[in-house]
């Protein structure tokens, strides 16, 4: 007998229905996700959290009742394991950083590509945060000039230095894994390690760090 793939269960709040509509055909057509309810505001969505405990709260910002920076909040605070993944029409780093600092572990802008919701999904089920390509070089720009001096890459283990580098390009613990020959759990002890070393506990802020000290140069924008 085939054994049934376990679900990672999502709630959507909106206060449109058609884009409710659209984003559950979206996650429903993704075989290991589903649809654990919906919700057309804030108040409805904290009810939500309450009464199913999703893996994962999807979140519009602009919500009647209470908004989703709001909502993120609470969630992070009352029920800690419902991971929480923005998605806005909003690309400006103020609107990422609210929502980063009430403690979303993803961001995703609606205008982006239809394959980044279910790569936002399991990249935050997996512990890890993701920011849609389209506001993250916004967030790192903004963060660049006000940050205070990083700490100093040489103060890294040079095996340190391979995750930060690997990190930042986007690869997944088990990218890294086969692309340095080790284990998955010895690649988050270093991820863990390079972490505290640096006091840094989240993905933007390691790819911040890399931008500031050289390890990753800016991406340069596109010739006419």
């Amino acid at each position: 007998m085939k054994e049934q793939v376990k679900k990672l269960r999502i709630i959507l709040a909106d206060d449109h229905a058609l884009v409710r509509a659209g984003i559950r055909v979206l996650i429903e057509s993704v075989p290991d996700l589903e649809v654990a309810g919906e919700a057309g505001n804030g108040k409805e969505a904290l009810e939500l959290v309450e009464r199913t405990l999703p893996d994962i709260a999807l979140l519009d910002i602009a919500m009647p009742e209470m908004n989703g920076i709001k909502v993120t909040e609470a969630v992070a605070r009352v029920y800690p394991k419902v991971k929480v993944i923005i998605l806005s029409m909003h690309s400006s780093p103020e609107f990422v950083l609210q929502a980063l600092r009430a403690g979303a572990q993803g961001y995703i802008v609606k205008e982006g590509a239809t394959s980044e919701l279910a790569a936002a999904i399991h990249a935050v089920a997996r512990g890890e945060s993701y920011l849609s390509p389209a506001v993250s070089k916004l967030v790192i720009a903004s963060s660049l000039d006000r940050a205070e001096p990083p700490r100093a890459v040489e103060d890294l283990t040079a095996r340190q230095r391979q995750v930060l580098q690997l990190l930042v390009e986007g690869n997944t613990m088990k990218e890294i894994a086969l692309n340095l020959g080790v284990s998955i759990k010895t690649v988050e002890a270093h991820r863990a390690q390079l972490m505290d070393r640096l006091n840094i506990h989240d993905i933007p802020g390691l790819v911040r760090y890399a931008m500031r000290t050289g390890l990753t140069p800016p991406e340069q924008p596109p010739e006419d």
